[in-house]
């Protein structure tokens, strides 16, 4: 046994056993967030039953069974509740129909549950404001009239909600495309105008032009306009007709209607295909609801444009950094002090980077650049409000550390007798540098821009300063000149995954999606990480 001790062999078993937990406790963290996140889009069956409340009234319940949990029954004749027994079990039920019932969960006890059953009639309409609504579809409905009822009403339903659809993402396209550049065109000869008189050199000439390219830009705004106007008189006109659990029938415009779907009639197939089909909707469309809503595509975008641009800017800062420390300056009290610095920037608190980046980069630099080159934007800030750009060169000086020490430690496990034999060939100390030693030295350096992208990718507190917001109402690139914005405010997977979490009006309809946000920001580091070692 002591021999064995001697040998190193149970350091070798305990290095191994501490890797496989390490292997074992992130596999499982990635299988429960997934598990809770992405089984938020698989269509559950809805349930009616009788329940008896605890006044002795027998009601009708109609919803989700969201969530069950076994309770103490002491916890609950606590609150006024007579159960019998030690434990009992509840369910927590998404009744939804918010606007109609003022919250869309409660819990239920199991016990006073009576008559389930899951009725292939009832549907779950989607909508774009409150939430899910559960009930029966009763008919459809053109005018206020009924054109639809009884078992034709459902095939009826589906064919009018697809033409609503069309038309809404017409009404959309009309909204963002259109008069969006309409507006940016209008907004670039106001700042056009203004220059001119600022530079004293706005002729009657100019501003006759200026006014015409006015005039012709609202034209078209009218026109578009008029557009808008008959395309929502053609959405508003169908609605649908439904039951809710209380008896009271309601009416829907399909204008306000995403979805409608029968969950208890669906096949494992059908079933299947909604759920990659929402699944799709979560990364490719833009959330609703306060965020609870919809999906988080303009959040992954402005995620993985940030951390391009802060990789930009980090990787030749870090490594030019690195290769001065250790190929040319003299080694001495000077370089161990920078490098001491060095060391405890990693440690510095991410908030206060977030505070120098809005006192320095937005209100000073950024002023200055809005004094300087967009005087006649002001007082409305350029980029001395919070941006991508800030954002970026925070994030890289946050992570500046993580690239120096990685590299210098690549170079530092080079040979000096490599060096050596490069010179002894007739080579120069930059050619040694170029082609000899930063080659040896780039997994090294992969491996630091690796750790600087997991790190500010998932970094949210000075964000929340210097450029991330809530809900962006433009991404950083499109199709107008100059093409990427970096003024711009953006969106986060990680503060939405805050956002959602902690700060949604809804918290039971909002936690899926902090499991769903949360397995996607993973997903998305991975594949920037994927993608770094890929282009090195």
């Amino acid at each position: 046994m002591k021999n064995w001790w001697k040998s190193g062999d149970p350091w070798i078993w305990l290095t191994a056993a501490a890797v496989t937990v390490s292997i074992v406790i992130v596999a499982a963290l990635l299988i429960l967030i997934a598990a809770r996140g992405l089984g938020h889009f698989w269509p559950a069956s809805i349930m009616e039953s009788q329940y008896t409340e605890a006044d002795g009234r027998t009601i009708r319940l109609i919803g989700e069974i969201y969530d069950e949990e076994t309770v103490p029954a002491a916890r609950l004749r606590d609150s006024g509740i007579t159960v019998e027994g030690d434990w009992v079990t509840r369910y927590l039920l998404k009744t939804g129909n918010r606007d109609l019932l003022g919250l869309d969960f409660r819990w239920i006890l199991a016990s006073n549950l009576e008559n389930q059953n899951y009725p292939k009639e009832l549907i779950v309409v989607e909508r774009r404001e409150w939430g899910n609504f559960y009930g029966y579809l009763k008919s459809v409905k053109e005018n206020g009239k009924i054109i639809s009822d009884g078992e034709t009403a459902w095939a009826e339903l589906h064919k009018r909600l697809e033409r609503a659809l069309g038309i809404q993402e017409k009404i959309r396209s009309i909204q963002k495309s259109d008069m969006g550049d309409i507006n940016y065109k209008l907004e670039r000869l106001r700042l056009y105008q203004r220059r001119l008189e600022l530079d004293n050199e706005l002729t009657a000439n100019k501003q006759a032009e200026i006014a015409e390219n006015k005039a012709e830009l609202n034209a078209r705004f009218q026109t578009l306009n008029q557009k808008l106007d008959e395309l929502y008189k053609t959405i508003n006109r169908d609605s649908l007709t439904a039951e809710v659990m209380d008896g009271r029938i309601v009416d829907i415009p399909l204008a306000k209607v995403v979805h409608v779907h029968r969950p208890n009639a669906m096949s494992l197939v059908d079933k299947v295909g909604f759920y990659i089909m929402k699944g799709g909707e979560f990364v490719s469309e833009e959330p609703r609801e306060a965020n609870t809503e919809g999906g988080i595509f303009p959040a992954i975008f402005g995620t993985i444009v940030m951390v391009l641009l802060m990789s930009i800017i980090v990787t030749p800062i870090g490594v030019i950094a690195a290769i001065y420390l250790h190929e040319y300056a003299k080694q001495g009290v000077l370089t161990t002090t920078i490098r001491i610095a060095v060391n405890n920037l990693a440690g510095v608190p991410s908030i206060v980077y977030g505070v120098f980046g809005l006192g320095f980069f937005v209100y000073f630099l950024g002023g200055n650049i809005d004094q300087i080159f967009f005087p006649e934007a002001l007082p409305a800030p350029t980029f001395g409000s919070p941006g991508l750009l800030w954002a970026s060169l925070i994030l890289a000086l946050l992570t500046v550390p993580v690239v120096i020490v990685s590299t210098e430690e690549g170079l530092s496990r080079i040979p000096s007798s490599i060096r050596e034999g490069s010179l002894a060939l007739g080579a120069t100390k930059a050619e040694t540098l170029w082609r000899t030693v930063l080659p040896m030295a780039s997994p090294a350096m992969i491996t630091g821009l690796i750790l600087a992208i997991a790190r500010a990718a998932g970094e949210v507190a000075p964000l929340m300063l210097v450029g991330v917001v809530k809900l962006a109402p433009s991404l950083p690139v499109d199709f107008q000149a100059p093409f990427l914005h970096l003024e711009r405010q953006f969106m986060h997977l990680g503060f939405h995954i805050y956002d959602v979490g902690f700060q949604s009006p809804n918290v039971e309809a909002a936690r899926p999606l902090v499991y769903a946000t949360a397995f996607l920001l993973v997903a998305v580091i991975v594949v920037l990480n994927l993608a770094a070692i890929w282009t090195c």
